[in-house]
């Protein structure tokens, strides 16, 4: 290693680090609410979604998540549900799955994952940074993939009702049963959070 290369690498440490912290102060987790909004949390490992209003809990659903396992998602087709805190931007009421709430996935901070690891360039980092300041869907065809959301099952059969119980199905989604997200339905709108733990 020369002398050059580990300047250039502690620039671009300090630079990445640097760039993280504003973007935590741009997009913190924990966002200050309204009183009475609603918030959903998702735990994978217990596969449960809580629905809180005010910090009290209101409902538990039990639920799927993405079928490659724990841990955050990194890159598309990895089929991981992703840790962290995301809002929801768009419902697409007449989905294959019978109800879609779309999230702001990739976040800042897989945005900047990406970029660190190079699964997406500086152009790409900056599109997804930009959308999020403006509020609206990223870019859903990078390679960290997109289309990451909250929906149900679909036609429901004896068979998907079993693997849904039993098993963890989607390419990275949350799914529900279809009378669960119509419930669940009736209190999100668009902005509101989910925050998903591991």
């Amino acid at each position: 290693m020369t002398k050059q290369w580990i300047i250039k690498q502690n620039r671009w440490s300090f630079f990445l680090s640097f760039l993280f912290f504003l973007l935590l102060s741009a997009f913190p987790f924990q966002t200050n609410l309204a009183a009475g909004d609603y918030t959903i949390e998702i735990y994978k490992s217990s596969r449960l979604l809580l629905l809180k209003k005010d910090n009290v809990l209101k409902k538990t659903f039990q639920i799927a998540v993405g079928s490659g396992g724990l841990g955050d998602k990194i890159r598309r087709g990895d089929n991981k549900t992703p840790i962290g805190s995301y809002r929801v931007t768009f419902f697409k009421e007449n989905s294959d799955f019978h109800l879609f709430m779309q999230l702001n996935y990739p976040n800042a901070k897989d945005a900047l994952h990406g970029l660190k690891n190079k699964i997406i360039d500086r152009k790409e980092f900056g599109l997804i940074i930009n959308a999020l300041k403006r509020k609206v869907i990223p870019n859903q065809e990078t390679d960290l993939g997109g289309s990451i959301g909250i929906h149900g099952i679909g036609e429901e059969n004896e068979e998907k009702l079993a693997l849904h119980r039993d098993e963890n199905w989607t390419q990275g989604c949350i799914a529900m049963r279809n009378d669960e997200i119509d419930q669940l339905r009736k209190f999100v709108h668009i902005g509101t959070p989910v925050i998903i733990f591991n």
